[in-house]
C-alpha cells in the first residue's frame, strides 16, 4: 500500500481574478494526486492550514478523526500530495488569524487506471536519483507522469472516442507553456491541460498529403513561437521503375507490411511530411520528403536482403527555432537530413550515401537511429539504436558535430553504449533494439534517455557517464505470474518544480 508521501509545497504569486474560486472544484475527480488547492478569498494567510483526510466526510467530527495531512499555507495557492488514486478526499482550511476559524468541509475524489494501480502496472526503479531528485518523468507506454520514486502522480485520461488499448500513444510531453503534448498514431496530435480537458487539436484533414488525413506518427510539438510542428505521411507515385528483384511488399513507417502487386513496379509508397499548424489549425508551412528523395539515391538502396528498399521510415525531427533550421531522421536508411526554414532547402544529409549495384554498409556513425535533437551549444544529440547487420549492438547515445563549412560529415565527440541492468539477459533475441528510444540534454548538460522497445529504461547519465538515475516500467502478467516489461516508445521529464508548478496551474487558466 502506498504510504502517505511527503507533502510538495511551492510558492506562486496569486492571480487576483481567480481568488473567489475554491480548487479542486467540489466533487470533481481528478487525474492526478499532486494537487493545487486554492481556497475562497481571505481564507489563507500566512500561518493558516489546509487539511486533508482520506474520505468523504460530512460530519466534522469524523473529518477531524481521520485528517492525515496538514499543509501548512505561505500564499493563496498551495500544492499538496494526496497518497492515493482512486479515493475520495475531504478537506478544509483553518484560518490562523482568525483564532482558528475554519472553513467549510470540501470534497473531491481522485480517478484510477491500471496504468496507475501499482499492483498492475509499476516503474521500477534501479539506481535511486542523485540528482534531479525533484524531477518527474512522462512515459506514454503507460500514460502516466511519475516521481523519481517510481510513484505516478498523473495520468492521462480518456480522449474523445480513441481506444486507447489499440492506439498506440506517443511523444507525450510538457510544452513550453506548461501544457501537454502527444499524439495517437494515424488518428491525432493533441494539447491538452493538467486536468486532461483538450485545448488544442490538429485539423487531420488532408491538407498536406493530399488524402483524408495527414496521417501523424510519431512526434508532435508545440513550438515556442505558439504554432504547432508534426510529422505526418503522404502516399505518392514513385517515380522510377524499380528493379525486378524488388519484394514484393512495401515496408510503412510504423514498421508494418503490405503486400504490393509488383505489376507496374511504380508503387505509391508513404513519404514523410512535416506540417506546421498555428493556433487555429491553418497550415502555415510544410515540407515534403518526396521532393527530395525523388532527386536522391535512395533509388540504389539495398536492405539486409540485398533487395532494393526505399521505405525510408521518418521518425523524428527537431526544429531550431532560433537558427530557422529543421533535422528530420529517417530510420531505414539511416539518414539525417538539415532543412533550411521557410525555404524547405535541403543544407545537408549525413548518413550513407547509396550506388548502384553496393549493398548497404553503414555510415559509421549511426544506424536505425531515433530522436535528433540540437543542443542550445550546438551540438547534435542522437538516440542510435545500432541495428545494422546481422551483428547488432546495444543502442548508443551519440554526441555529434557538425562541419564548419555547411557541408561534409558529422564528427563524434562524445558517446555512451546503453547497458541492460535488472533482468536476465540471457532471453533469446533481447539484445535487438529496432526502433524506438530517445535523447533529451538536460540544463546542466546531463542526458536523459529511453531505451524502448523490449527494454524501456529510462535514465539520466551525467557528461562523466555516471548514472545519476535509472528505472524500468513494468506490468504485471497474471497468467504467468510475473513482470513484463511495458514498450515505451519515447520519455521524457519535467526538470524543476517551477515546471512542474506551470503546469498545475496552468488548468486553472486555460
Amino acid at each position: 500500500m502506498w504510504k502517505v508521501l511527503t507533502v510538495i509545497i511551492f510558492l506562486f504569486i496569486a492571480n487576483q481574478q481567480a481568488k473567489s474560486q475554491i480548487l479542486p472544484k467540489e466533487g470533481s475527480i481528478l487525474n492526478y494526486r499532486l494537487v493545487g488547492f486554492s481556497p475562497s478569498a481571505g481564507q489563507t494567510k500566512t500561518g493558516s492550514e489546509i487539511e486533508i483526510a482520506t474520505g468523504y466526510y460530512n460530519s466534522v467530527d469524523s473529518f477531524e478523526r481521520n485528517i492525515a495531512i496538514h499543509l501548512q499555507c505561505k500564499n493563496t495557492k498551495i500544492i499538496g500530495e494526496v497518497p492515493f488514486f482512486g479515493k475520495p478526499y475531504t478537506w478544509r482550511v483553518v484560518n490562523g488569524q482568525k483564532k482558528g476559524a475554519k472553513s467549510k468541509l470540501h470534497h473531491f475524489g481522485t480517478g484510477i487506471l491500471k496504468e496507475v494501480d501499482t499492483s498492475f502496472t509499476r516503474l521500477r526503479v534501479l539506481h535511486k536519483a542523485t540528482k534531479y531528485e525533484d524531477a518527474f518523468v512522462f512515459l506514454d507506454g503507460t500514460r502516466a507522469l511519475y516521481d523519481m520514486s517510481g510513484h505516478p502522480v498523473w495520468y492521462l485520461p480518456d480522449v474523445e472516442k480513441i481506444n486507447m488499448e489499440k492506439a498506440p500513444l506517443r511523444d507525450l510531453k510538457m510544452s513550453p507553456v506548461g501544457t501537454i503534448t502527444f499524439l495517437f498514431e494515424e488518428l491525432g496530435a493533441y494539447e491538452v491541460n493538467y486536468d486532461g480537458s483538450i485545448l488544442w487539436n490538429a485539423p487531420n484533414d488532408g491538407k498536406v498529403s493530399g488524402g483524408a488525413a495527414e496521417m501523424y506518427h510519431h512526434e508532435f510539438t508545440r513550438l515556442a513561437s505558439g504554432h504547432y510542428m508534426a510529422l505526418g505521411s503522404e502516399y505518392d507515385q514513385w517515380n522510377m521503375k524499380l528493379p525486378s528483384n524488388d519484394s514484393s511488399f512495401v515496408i510503412f513507417h510504423e514498421g508494418t507490411r503490405k503486400p504490393d502487386s509488383g505489376a507496374i513496379r511504380y508503387p505509391r509508397l508513404p513519404f514523410g511530411t512535416v506540417i506546421e499548424y498555428d493556433e487555429h489549425g491553418n497550415v502555415v508551412w510544410s515540407w515534403r520528403s518526396s521532393e527530395y528523395f525523388k532527386q536522391s539515391d535512395i533509388y540504389y538502396h539495398k536492405g539486409r536482403a540485398n533487395r532494393a528498399d526505399i521505405s525510408v521510415h521518418e521518425n523524428s525531427f527537431y526544429f531550431d527555432e532560433k537558427d530557422s533550421i529543421l533535422y528530420v531522421s529517417f530510420r531505414n536508411i539511416s539518414r539525417i537530413i538539415k532543412v533550411r526554414y521557410p525555404e524547405g532547402v535541403v543544407l545537408n544529409t549525413y548518413g550513407e550515401i547509396y550506388k548502384p549495384d553496393v549493398s548497404e554498409t553503414g555510415n559509421g556513425l549511426f544506424c536505425r537511429q531515433h530522436s535528433v535533437r540540437r543542443s542550445p551549444g550546438g551540438y547534435l544529440y542522437l538516440y542510435n539504436n545500432n541495428s545494422c547487420g546481422r551483428s547488432e549492438g546495444l543502442p548508443e547515445i551519440l554526441k555529434l558535430q557538425e562541419p564548419a563549412s555547411g557541408k561534409g560529415d558529422l564528427k563524434k565527440i562524445w558517446e555512451y553504449q546503453c547497458t541492460l541492468e535488472g533482468v536476465d539477459t540471457s532471453l533469446k533475441g533481447f539484445h535487438q533494439f529496432p526502433v524506438g528510444g530517445n535523447v533529451i540534454e538536460l540544463p546542466d548538460g546531463s542526458l536523459f534517455g529511453n531505451m524502448s522497445t523490449a527494454y524501456s529504461k529510462v535514465f539520466i547519465l551525467s557528461a562523466d557517464k555516471e548514472v545519476l538515475w535509472s528505472a524500468i516500467p513494468e506490468k504485471w502478467n497474471a497468467a504467468e505470474k510475473k513482470w513484463d516489461m511495458v514498450y515505451d516508445y519515447r520519455a521524457s521529464i519535467i526538470t524543476s518544480r517551477q515546471e512542474l508548478e506551470q503546469l498545475i496551474w496552468n488548468a486553472e487558466k486555460l
